[in-house]
């Protein structure tokens, strides 16, 4: 018999396996997998935390990232090895998703987990199957709490705040610390929801960016 070893921490899904739908989620840190888990589709969405910021397995041996917890995590829940050994038909998720918090942490923590996929399993980044969400960072609501809008940014959320007061409409903000200070519907229809949230697609021009920026390495 044949047995997976399955992350302790992993907020694993119903289904399995290319053509399932099944979507995993990298998430920062223990309260934000909590939160992306208890807000995510228990039957195709599945949630592992990344436990701190990851090594840079650019620089690092194989014997270093074979070693390293976090990354061992993520190959055991992939499921379908890694450098050499990788076989696109062991996946048990179609689509990979980072989803880090909007800060400046969070920014290094999806650059180095494209750098991990860009050294040891380019193919998967090949593929198109890795996709990375932006979280908003405020929310802005009416006063009346019926409608509201998200901010990506600080100058898109300046130039919201304006043009409302511009039109003398009354509202309240709140700056989000991460994904487990949002609200769940708000963590719902930006991050997690496929019908609202906005996914980007990411690819070997991305962890080429990521590279140049926090490794050092110039483009070809």
């Amino acid at each position: 018999m044949n047995f997976r070893r399955i992350p302790v921490k992993l907020h694993d899904c119903q289904v399995h396996g290319i053509g399932s739908g099944a979507e995993l989620f990298i998430v920062e840190g223990e309260s934000a997998s909590k939160a992306t888990a208890r807000a995510r589709s228990v039957r195709d969405q599945a949630v592992l935390p990344m436990q701190g910021k990851p090594l840079n397995a650019w620089k690092a041996s194989r014997r270093t990232v074979a070693s390293n917890e976090l990354f061992s995590a993520l190959v055991d829940a992939l499921g379908a090895g890694w450098d050499d050994s990788y076989r696109e038909s062991d996946l048990r998720y179609d689509k990979i998703t980072l989803l880090f918090d909007p800060d400046a942490d969070g920014i290094h923590c999806g650059a180095l987990a494209l750098m991990f996929f860009y050294r040891w399993m380019k193919p998967l980044l090949k593929s198109g199957r890795i996709g990375l969400i932006r979280p908003p960072v405020y929310e802005i609501k009416s006063a009346c709490g019926t409608d509201r809008i998200h901010a990506f940014n600080d100058d898109h959320y300046r130039k919201l705040c304006e043009a409302l007061d511009a039109k003398d409409i009354k509202y309240s903000t709140q700056r989000y610390r991460g994904l487990a200070s949002m609200n769940e519907s708000a963590l719902v229809e930006t991050c997690i929801d496929p019908k609202t949230r906005n996914r980007n697609i990411c690819g070997e021009d991305d962890a080429e960016a990521a590279l140049e920026v926090f490794a050092g390495r110039p483009r070809d």
